[in-house]
């Protein structure tokens, strides 16, 4: 698996580089959009736990309208817009994360980056979802993505860590296409993404 790793950054590299380059004039439509619904910044960047633990600057559209207590806009089911609805069901709120993939933050497959603030929340076997680079897509997102527990989730994500290999992250790659065209489990149950993970062993 380890030995896999430099062809899979080789893959990264070519595969994402071309990604980005490709989806430019669609990255442009779905900003001028973001912009005249959501306002500014049309780019939703957040600190984010990568490979080692070492913390990086995640990229992504953005979904959802800033805090505001005057209007109720506080939670986020209430910031959460149909232009943002629509982005993340279609994944295209994830088109940017492309750059992270070039620049060696993330891989194309891998866990997908949480919260800095779980960090000290993870039991030592969860932590080791860290030991390869966070994904853009993985295999919980194709097992079920948000509507996993997160027991689940992160079952899978050391299933991945532990048997990563060309063949299941093709594999994950094609699954995670017909994912985003059925548009399957993109929040958790009663919630507009995935619940609060409050750390040791939850549903």
């Amino acid at each position: 698996m380890k030995r896999y790793d430099p062809i899979k950054r080789g893959i990264d590299l070519v595969v994402g580089g071309v990604a980005l380059v490709l989806s430019l004039p669609l990255q442009a439509i779905v900003a001028v959009l973001v912009r005249r619904r959501l306002g500014s910044p049309v780019l939703f960047r957040q600190p984010r736990p990568g490979q080692g633990e070492r913390v990086f600057e995640l990229v992504k559209f953005r979904t959802m309208l800033d805090p505001d207590d005057t209007t109720g806009l506080v939670s986020d089911a209430d910031r959460m817009t149909g232009l943002g609805a629509f982005l993340r069901s279609t994944s295209l709120d994830e088109l940017p994360t492309l750059y992270n993939v070039v620049k060696g933050d993330m891989s194309l497959v891998g866990p997908r980056p949480l919260l800095v603030r779980y960090l000290d929340r993870y039991s030592p076997e969860q932590r080791r979802r860290h030991e390869v680079r966070p994904g853009v897509t993985g295999l919980a997102q194709v097992s079920g993505r948000n509507a996993l527990t997160w027991d689940q989730k992160f079952a899978r994500d050391l299933e991945y860590v532990d048997s990563r290999s060309l063949l299941l992250d093709l594999s994950i790659l094609v699954k995670t296409v017909t994912r985003v065209i059925r548009r399957d489990g993109i929040s958790a149950e009663g919630e507009v993404t995935m619940s609060e993970f409050v750390g040791g062993d939850h549903g």
